[in-house]
């Protein structure tokens, strides 16, 4: 391996060390908390040599947000794929609970994703295409369904994905086409719901109201499936 070889992988495992340990300190301390020095001090290493990783708690702050959108997204992505392409429920279920189980197993990771905004980081651009993983996943089994003719883009037509940001559809592979749909905006209904009931059962917001979070779960997520036309 070449000298600049040598560098390359040592940087990376450094920063990867670094993201390792701040992710330790979003479980003890909260992500308000974070600090470069403490992050170092676990390290054994000045601050200074830190920031030339990371130049601010910020770029630390914007690595660990997009690496845990990019980790809850894959595990949705490789739930989806593993399900025959014909079964749409099937696939549907497989995104939704891969993000659940995802959530469940990284609550800290989570928490810095959809809790509490962190006072004074505003998230880059770079975040936006990694947190709309799991989104675009939902969308691709119903536009998946669409294409087959299996989910009516017509059905229940109330004009709601007017409601929507101009050109949401088309990104996300929808039909767009006609003023009177709500099948986007259904989309985007599920896609929240879905983070909606991930959260309030991780925040303890379902305590003393349901027993069974699990099976609460999976009879939501076929409620969601019949309400974007699934078969």
């Amino acid at each position: 391996m070449t000298a600049a070889g040598t560098r390359a992988r040592v940087r990376a495992e450094l920063t990867r060390e670094i993201a390792d340990v701040a992710r330790r300190h979003l479980a003890s301390d909260g992500a308000a908390a974070l600090s470069l020095r403490a992050v170092a001090r676990e390290l054994g290493m000045a601050s200074s040599a830190v920031y030339r990783y990371f130049p601010s708690r910020d770029d630390l702050l914007t690595t660990l947000i997009v690496d845990a959108y990019d980790a809850i997204g894959a595990a949705a992505e490789q739930a989806e794929s593993a399900v025959a392409r014909t079964d749409l429920r099937a696939r549907w279920r497989a995104v939704c609970s891969a993000t659940r189980t995802w959530a469940v197993a990284h609550p800290h990771e989570y928490a810095l994703i959809y809790g509490s905004p962190v006072p004074g980081y505003a998230a880059p651009d770079t975040t936006t295409g990694p947190a709309a993983r799991v989104g675009e996943a939902l969308s691709r089994v119903i536009a998946d369904g669409v294409a087959a003719g299996t989910v009516d883009p017509a059905a229940d037509a109330t004009g709601a994905d007017t409601a929507l940001a101009p050109g949401l559809a088309v990104r996300v592979g929808l039909p767009a086409d006609d003023p009177g749909s709500s099948l986007a905006a259904r989309t985007v209904l599920a896609w929240t719901t879905l983070f909606g009931m991930i959260s309030f059962e991780l925040f303890g917001h379902t305590h003393n109201v349901v027993a069974d979070n699990a099976r609460y779960f999976d009879d939501a997520v076929e409620r969601l499936a019949t309400m974007v036309g699934l078969p």
